[in-house]
Parts: C-alpha cells; structure tokens; sequence
C-alpha cells in the first residue's frame, strides 16, 4: 500500500500509533513558519495552528516543524495573505473573508451572510464542488489551502443599547468582520474592520457602538461584556466560518509526498478539535456571561428581512461583475438550497423540539 494512501486511510492517529516510517526518517529537515490573524489569548483558534505545527512534529519525528507566531508578531493580522503570496512565510491560519477586499469571492470560502452553517459547508467543500472551486481560486494568489477549523454558529455581537427596530441599526457603528460589513452598511450601518486583538479599546473608547467576534468562550475572554451590556443573538453573517491554514505553493510543491500528507492530515485533525472546543466550552461560558449581568436579545425580524434582502441583491450583482464570484456562488448557492431542504426536516426539527425540553 502506498504511504499516501495508508495516512488517508489510518488517519494521523494511526500514523503516530505506528511510529515514524523509514521514509520520514530519511527525510532533511524542514523548518516552516506560520503567522496567524489571531491573537495567543485565544486558545481556540489560534490554537487550532500550534495543534496543528505539534502534529505534523510529531508524525515526522520532528523533522518537519512549524513555527506559529500570533497576530503582529511577524506582520499585521490583515496581512498574512500579502506573506503567503510573496513566501515572507510559508504558511498562514486566517479567515479567509478578512480579504474581500482583494476579491469577494474570498468570502465564499468562509462564510457569507445568510450561507450554510458549519455542517454543510463542510459537506460541500469535502464532498460537493467546494474543495475544487476553492483550491482553483487561491491558486491565483499563490496559495494551496487546507481546511483549518470552524467556529460554528456565531453570536451576534455586544451592543451598548438593544436594537429594536431596523431603525436602531442607522448610524450605529459596528465592527464585523469581513463580508458581513456590506451588508451592515446596506441597511444603513456604519461598518468597522477592526483586528480581534483591538477590538476592546475601540469598544470602551466609543470608538464603535458595537462588536461582533465569536460566542460567549471567546468573548468572555476579551472582555466584551464590561463595556457593551447586551449581547445579540444570532450572527447572521457567520451561520458556520470556516478558517483555511493557506500554505505558500511554491512551498508545498517542495515538501515531499510523506509531508504533504501528514500536513493536511495534521490540519484535518486540527480542524475537528477546534469545532469540538468552541461546542463544549460555549454553553458554560454564556451561562457565566448571563450570570454576571449580560442582556440577551435576539435580533428583530424587520432587521433580519431588510438584511437577507440586502444581501440577495449584493450576490445577485457580485454575480453580473466577478466571473470569480459568479462561478463559485452558483454552485454555492444550489447546494445551499438543497442542504437546506433537508435540515429543515432533520436537524432544524429536531432541534426545535428538544430545546423546549427540560432536560
């Protein structure tokens, strides 16, 4: 059996129950550095990345070693793809929609107002068009990337006042990150891109109103709640954000076939930890958040209709001016309607019930 085969098929946790083979032990000696858009406070999503560089050590004997360096140690958090393209590093752990800027079909690679929550979008990049059609767009920018974690369903930030109406939206300025920040503005929001690692001084200067960064875990750790009292519910925008490690191509072509596979097997593994970290350690936190004082309040309809509305329309002429967009969106959106469909009926039924149970 070929030793690609054998590490897809065992998994990395086979690999390391076997020991390193020959073939790894023959291998030179490679040092990679990664740079993360996330601060070291955050041990769940900047700890996806040192999972991942321990993994791929260990499965290689420590031949293969990864450095991770958190948001501005090595450059801007904004800035890792700018490092990736031009081999600054080799690797990055980002959220792809940070940079929509450079193309908005960024976005379609981790999430998008109103798209699929983490299970679907994982069905339709593993096994649906996603994975080609993504790969084939960062090609164009130097980059291989590797799925690198899920956040799941997110919150819908802090506020300093509850919004009632879509009327309390006007004006208000609201830091969201990547995409949702169109549509925020559409329906009359003043959108703030803001790096996590600043978001708590922009919040207690008044410099914003409002912000948005994960759910009740990571939240509670940046503080959010001492200075914004209530906290919305649900991030509409972030249904399930998918982060990418983005590898330097010319960087992966070099690695030997052994490496390759171990490292996307290291950033699967990775991954699927991350997602089971933020669903077990969630509900504990916003229990704590509540306790202490925070106001939950879920958004209004006409706020939720006015944004669905607006972000339809943004697709529908992305879709006429990016031949990138157009092409993956299509597809996106098909599998979208038909993962849909079938939720409705198992999970979302199913769920509804048991949440009105006392358990």
């Amino acid at each position: 059996m070929e030793r690609r085969k054998f590490i897809h098929g065992a998994g990395i946790a086979g690999v390391l129950a076997a020991g390193t083979a020959p073939a790894v032990h023959a291998q030179q000696a490679i040092r990679w550095r990664l740079a993360s858009s996330f601060p070291k406070s955050l041990d769940t999503i900047y700890g996806a990345a040192e999972d991942m560089a321990k993994i791929v050590t260990a499965a290689t004997g420590g031949k293969f070693q990864i450095t991770v360096a958190a948001a501005g140690e090595l450059m801007p958090a904004f800035g890792v793809v700018d490092g990736v393209q031009a081999a600054t590093v080799e690797m990055a752990h980002t959220a792809p929609y940070y940079f929509f800027g450079k193309n908005e079909a960024f976005a379609l690679g981790c999430a998008i107002p109103f798209g699929m929550n983490q299970r679907q979008f994982t069905a339709w990049y593993l096994q649906g068009n996603g994975g080609t059609l993504m790969r084939e767009f960062y090609a164009g920018y130097n980059i291989v990337n590797f799925l690198g974690g899920n956040t799941g369903a997110q919150m819908g930030g802090w506020w300093r006042r509850e919004i009632k109406s879509l009327a309390d939206v006007k004006g208000a300025k609201f830091r969201i990150g990547g995409f949702g920040g169109k549509i925020f503005e559409a329906i009359g929001g003043v959108p703030q891109n803001i790096p996590g690692g600043e978001i708590y001084q922009s919040l207690e200067k008044g410099t914003i109103d409002a912000a948005e960064w994960v759910g009740p875990y990571d939240d509670e750790k940046l503080g959010f709640y001492k200075v914004a009292p209530f906290y919305a519910y649900p991030g509409w925008w972030e249904g399930g954000p998918q982060l990418d490690f983005f590898v330097n191509k010319a960087a992966y072509d070099k690695l030997p076939g052994e490496y390759k596979a171990i490292l996307e097997s290291a950033c699967v593994t990775a991954g699927t930890n991350m997602m089971a970290k933020y669903d077990a350690r969630n509900p504990a936190a916003l229990k704590r958040l509540v306790g202490g004082g925070a106001k939950l309040f879920r958004f209004p309809k006409d706020m939720m209709d006015a944004a669905f509305k607006a972000g339809m329309d943004i697709y529908s002429d992305l879709s006429n001016k990016n031949p990138a967009w157009k092409k993956i969106y299509a597809d996106f959106s098909t599998y979208r309607r038909d993962a849909n469909l079938w939720f409705r009926f198992t999970e979302a039924g199913f769920d509804d019930f048991m949440q009105q149970q006392r358990l």
